[in-house]
């Protein structure tokens, strides 16, 4: 069962009129036949509420009467910087989360897929920030027997005009305030010091999450008086006309190192919603021991969250990112600032370089490899005792797990470079193992604008190899969304850039090469076939012309199927005999079985029916396993309807079956 929530803090106040209200609709919906539309809650208040601790909360206490799984995303780790989301991308993590390896390329498709999945399912989904009603429902399951719980700082009118229960939250009575700081704090200065105790409440303003920071802020000074401690938030209170709320949060900012305190101003620009240890490592740029320190006292004054995070990886909430960007334009200079930016740039630039050669192995790359950023470890990617391919997978889980900041630093990089100053090779060069990522997980959106950011980048720098490599790039993920003619430009634009700038060098010769593969990709998928065969015979010439043995392969792969569809059998069964031999001697086993599908095509054609069969068999051995359940249907659905043109039409039915159960378990049947 997926679960995906934190465990429970170890305070938490008030909030018992909610938690009951949710208990009793719970039950009256569970009571009585529930429609087709989910029960909802819309937790909405000020930033610091504690609105997504209580839709945790919440969560916990009915998790029993929803056995198939609690679901959460944050829509603002996805948000743009012009405020929207792109609803696509966060329904393909739902659906990962749900367990689909097969995940459809555009939004309709995919809400389709997701509404399949949890129709009938009784699970719980907590979306987190939410701006508007329109991000929240394509996200809403399609079962009336599940239970979303959206959080949001203004009220959602669409949804809530009947369609969900509202559940504002105003600031905690001084009551809570105070018994939520007496749990934090264990103090008995706070019994001592009543008058003192309560201006303190007024300056937290009935925030959990400033109750929180306060509380922690006390324990690091146990043994100062408390007026002492006030005073110095009062006198700035009144003196500069600060938000009370603020002074609190500055007084903990006040009590850090100087080296925690320049790491808190640099981690309000970090490139991403939450961070690794080795990313504020790098962001400091003073030893990992330097910024283990910083990070333990930044938890201890209650300015960072990593609670139920993975990888040890933290976050500064909404609000503390606030309070940490005023801080750096107070405190910090643009020289701080920009010595970050670029060591984090380059980290991730050279952390991605060596993720993308260990998950893509050795290929035409066009970007200088990123030595080691001084004083900076790199991420350890393959270990001693490693299984087979371990580092490989690792690879490429931290492109996955990192990509938010790999699109920022693209963005980084570019408006840096826009100025004069370095990043414009940065950005550029991050696409090529961007590239590898969208191969293994596309964001179409996230992926489209950093490869556009990636050909303005290198069109900037006068690097032609780099504008052809990158418009290739886009090409693909925008015919992927239907976006022909787009894709066509792009193309269009790089193979004119091949025919007046490219030389005869093997490298130039192999990116004229796969410029003409990516233009027979396109025509393939737009129906052409014979444009496609004449794309294809003209890259694998190119490759053969400069003895490279695997381009060679894998153009008579797609040469032998672009025939087969144009109805040249006898050649095409020649070359994908071919294709497969060397892809299966190369140990490439997707590719293999993929020639041998095609393979088994042809021949079924032919009157071949046995051989196909038995490399349509073949086929279906190599294509489970990760990420291989589209194939795996193709492969299933050509045996059946092999099996019913020969008379077995219970075998037929056994393969449409195992079809149908691939289909349905990952939403699309």
């Amino acid at each position: 069962m997926v679960y995906q929530i934190p465990p429970e803090p170890a305070h938490f106040v008030d909030r018992d009129e909610e938690q009951a209200r949710v208990l009793r609709a719970v039950a009256e919906r569970q009571e009585r036949r529930p429609g087709a539309r989910p029960l909802c809650f819309a937790v909405s208040g000020y930033a610091g509420t504690g609105k997504t601790e209580l839709a945790f909360r919440l969560a916990r206490s009915v998790q029993e009467r929803y056995p198939d799984g609690v679901l959460y995303v944050d829509l603002d780790e996805v948000r743009h910087d012009d405020g929207g989301v792109d609803v696509a991308d966060v329904l393909g993590d739902l659906l990962r989360a749900l367990e689909s390896d097969w995940i459809a390329p555009v939004f309709r498709e995919r809400a389709r897929q997701y509404w399949s999945l949890t129709h009938g399912k009784r699970l719980v989904l907590v979306i987190d920030n939410a701006r508007f009603d329109t991000e929240v429902e394509p996200l809403l399951p399609s079962s009336g027997e599940s239970l979303a719980i959206v959080t949001s700082h203004g009220p959602l009118y669409d949804l809530q005009a009947g369609a969900a229960v509202d559940l504002p939250l105003d600031p905690l009575a001084q009551a809570h305030a105070l018994e939520l700081l007496e749990r934090v704090t264990r103090d008995e200065r706070l019994a001592a010091e009543p008058e003192e105790t309560r201006r303190l409440l007024g300056l937290c303003a009935g925030l959990p999450a400033a109750l929180h920071v306060a509380g922690r802020w006390l324990r690091r000074h146990p043994r100062r008086p408390l007026p002492r401690l006030l005073r110095s938030l009062t006198a700035e209170l009144h003196e500069k006309g600060i938000p009370m709320v603020e002074r609190v949060w500055d007084a903990a900012y006040g009590g850090l190192s100087a080296e925690a305190a320049r790491l808190y101003r640099l981690l309000a620009d970090f490139p991403g919603p939450s961070f690794t240890p080795a990313a504020a490592d790098v962001l400091l740029g003073s030893g990992a021991e330097a910024a283990e320190d910083a990070l333990d006292e930044l938890r201890e004054a209650g300015l960072l969250d990593d609670r139920g995070a993975q990888d040890g990886r933290a976050r500064l909430p909404e609000l503390l990112r606030a309070h940490a960007r005023r801080r750096a334009e107070a405190d910090g200079d643009e020289a701080e600032r920009d010595a970050a930016r670029r060591r984090i740039v380059r980290w991730y630039l050279r952390q991605a370089q060596r993720a993308d050669l260990l998950a893509a192995g050795r290929r035409l790359t066009l970007g200088s490899a990123v030595p080691p950023v001084p004083g900076t470890l790199d991420v350890l990617f393959e270990r001693p005792g490693d299984e087979p391919h371990a580092g490989k997978r690792r690879a490429y889980q931290w492109l996955e797990s990192e990509r938010h900041a790999l699109f920022a630093c693209v963005r980084i990089a570019h408006a840096v470079g826009v100025e004069g100053e370095w990043g414009t090779d940065e950005a550029w060069a991050l696409c090529e193992p961007l590239w590898t990522h969208f191969l293994d997980h596309p964001h179409y959106a996230d992926h489209i604008d950093a490869f556009r950011t990636g050909v303005a980048a290198a069109q900037r720098a006068g690097d032609v190899r780099a504008v052809i490599r990158v418009r290739c790039q886009l090409a693909r993920p925008l015919w992927e969304q239907g976006e022909f003619e787009a894709a066509d430009r792009e193309l269009s634009h790089a193979l004119r850039a091949v025919e007046a700038a490219l030389g005869n060098s093997k490298d130039e010769r192999k990116l004229a090469a796969s410029a003409r593969e990516f233009r027979g990709m396109l025509r393939a998928a737009q129906g052409d076939w014979a444009s496609a065969a004449d794309e294809f015979e003209a890259s694998r010439a190119e490759h053969a012309g400069i003895d490279n043995a695997y381009g060679v392969t894998l153009q008579t792969y797609r040469l032998g199927e672009a025939l087969g569809h144009v109805g040249e059998l006898e050649r095409a069964a020649e070359l994908l005999a071919q294709a497969r031999a060397d892809f299966e001697e190369d140990g490439r086993i997707r590719l293999t079985a993929r020639a041998e599908y095609a393979l088994g095509g042809v021949l079924a054609r032919l009157g071949r029916a046995d051989e196909a069969r038995e490399l349509y068999l073949t086929a279906l051995a190599g294509s489970r396993g990760r990420g291989g359940s589209r194939d795996e249907v193709r492969v299933l659905e050509a045996l059946a309807e092999l099996a019913a043109g020969q008379g077995r039409e219970a075998e037929a039915e056994e393969h449409r079956a195992a079809a149908r159960a691939v289909r349905e378990r990952c939403g699309l049947l």
